[in-house]
């Protein structure tokens, strides 16, 4: 039989070794990986392309992504571009000129770095923005910034207490001073207009053009449901499902509410079975354990330090009852969901290492692929529970690079011996754990290749200052490998993440064979081609 597709001239990145030059495929699925013998099913309607050295690879996994509330800032007051007070508040005045309409100025992705402690004042959107309610996130999603019109919409006063599971930042007098943290966004956030479907529509939509363009063909939406106000993306993924223009494989995370306990069990096997449809699988519970280390948030075993290095009495928060955790995962294991953990912190590394044992203890072992994302700060005893209990260590690579939210809102208030602990990827990968990788967009950016960059070379991508603890850099090919084959494991679709026969024709073609350059230029790689199953979904101008 004649291919549909066929791949000449490669390399291939396969499991076994890069000895393939060829792959051919008929319908969705791989059905030949080999080298020139495979021109022989070359038919009048096989659609040829040209390898011309440029490696052929699986289609890239995203395992913690949040695509739909990223696509809708992308079409909203976007700062992700802006690393400056000054370029955040050219950026708000133009939004807010452009868009008179618009009841509330909404959007996000600001830098912490940009601002004294991370914590931009409400002054600063005052001047710009005076007569219309601003909320925007910044780029981590664990805080936002606020003018003083935000405020007194949602009656924050310097009376209003913290909530419990965040922190209203105030000024030396006791005045909110326009940054709210964690749990305490929502506060302004629930008044902000709610998303319609079709803006959510679009939204995932456009996102799913931005990630095939990078490669990227299955994803796990780390949040489905309802949380600090962003939109709940289920029945837009249905309906998309449904219709046929999901394109993705995507993999849901439904949202385990912190405020409530086991009793939430019963609805999430509910919504499991009535939001699975096509390439849409809701089978997996997000357990958000606790915040981030550069406002303080991250559950730590040790405390905080101040600024002059001495110990706080602050280790952080953690939002789900660490005595309550090991119940909750006991019962969703053994209900066949997997649980994904944020956990950020050594303490939140830990109290879900120690829930994933007491599930192994009581349901035995299970294919239910549990996996912590983030994993900033692991203490080192930590590190080989990992492949012990069959933890997947979700890996967001960018992050791991000198920057100055690393340098100056991180390391100082961690000391030099936990700074040492962060991201820890060669450190887990030798220890046995398996290997998964994601973006966290709109956190970071969703490009894999800038991903790919920082793990080789823990330098960010067109940096060229020092390595950011270099024993811990991957190599090229497992770093690779948990972007593909350890992501696709992540995300239950074992007939992906892998060139060979039988797999779907999930595919990537880069613009060059990164094996055959420098380590630094990685991050100046770009895709040509994508493909999901068999079909183009994205090809560049010069492909």
């Amino acid at each position: 039989m004649h291919a549909d597709l066929l791949f000449l001239n490669g390399p291939v990145f396969t499991p076994a070794a890069r000895t393939a030059t060829a792959v051919a495929v008929t319908g969705h699925r791989i059905t030949a990986v080999g080298a020139d013998e495979l021109r022989e099913l070359a038919g009048p309607r096989t659609e040829v392309v040209d390898l011309a050295g440029r490696l052929l690879l699986p289609g890239f996994q995203d395992a913690h992504v949040h695509p739909v509330p990223a696509g809708l800032e992308l079409t909203q007051c976007d700062l992700t571009g802006t690393r400056t007070a000054e370029e955040s508040m050219a950026a708000v005045r133009a939004y807010a000129a452009a868009h008179p309409e618009r009841e509330w100025i909404t959007g996000g992705g600001w830098s912490m770095e940009a601002y004294p402690g991370g914590a931009p004042t409400k002054e600063l959107l005052d001047a710009v923005v005076p007569d219309r309610p601003v909320y925007l996130p910044n780029r981590d999603h664990h805080g936002a910034w606020v003018n003083s019109r935000a405020l007194a919409l949602a009656g924050i006063t310097r009376d209003t207490p913290d909530p419990a599971d965040g922190r209203i930042e105030r000024d030396a007098s006791g005045e909110p001073s326009g940054t709210l943290q964690e749990g305490a966004m929502q506060l302004v956030g629930r008044l902000t207009p709610a998303a319609t479907p079709a803006d959510l529509r679009a939204a995932l939509l456009h996102a799913q053009r931005t990630l095939h363009a990078l490669g990227i063909t299955a994803w796990q939406d780390a949040l489905v449901g309802n949380f600090l106000g962003m939109p709940d993306p289920s029945e837009v993924y249905l309906a998309a499902a449904r219709d046929g223009s999901l394109t993705a494989r995507v993999r849901g995370a439904l949202w385990w509410d912190r405020e409530r306990g086991a009793e939430q069990i019963p609805e999430l096997v509910e919504k499991r079975e009535d939001l699975s449809h096509g390439r849409f699988r809701a089978g997996s519970v997000k357990l958000m354990l606790d915040g981030v280390a550069e406002n303080g948030t991250a559950a730590l075993l040790e405390p905080y330090l101040d600024g002059c290095g001495c110990a706080t009495g602050n280790r952080g928060k953690s939002f789900v009852d660490a005595g309550q955790l090991p119940k909750y995962v006991t019962e969703l294991d053994a209900l066949g969901f997997q649980c994904h953990f944020h956990a950020l912190g050594d303490r939140a590394v830990r109290d879900a290492l120690d829930a994933i044992e007491a599930a192994r203890a009581a349901n035995g072992p299970r294919d239910t692929r549990p996996h912590l994302a983030h994993l900033q700060v692991v203490h080192p005893e930590d590190v080989p529970r990992f492949a012990r209990l069959g933890a997947v260590a979700n890996i967001q690579p960018l992050w791991a690079a000198h920057e100055p939210q690393m340098d100056e809102l991180t390391i100082p208030f961690l000391g030099p011996e936990r700074a040492a602990w962060q991201y820890p990827f060669e450190s887990l990968l030798r220890s046995g754990a398996r290997l998964a990788a994601g973006s966290d967009w709109p956190v970071s950016s969703p490009d894999p290749l800038q991903g790919l960059h920082v793990a080789v070379n823990r330098v960010e991508p067109g940096g060229d200052g020092p390595v950011f603890l270099p024993g811990e850099r991957l190599a090229l090919s497992a770093a690779l490998t948990a972007y593909t084959a350890g992501s696709a494991y992540v995300n239950h679709l074992d007939d992906t993440g892998e060139v060979r026969a039988g797999a779907l024709a999930d595919l990537v073609v880069l613009d060059r064979d990164p094996f055959a350059v420098p380590a630094r230029t990685l991050g100046e790689t770009k895709v040509a081609l994508t493909y999901a199953g068999g079909e183009r979904v994205y090809a560049a101008a010069d492909a």
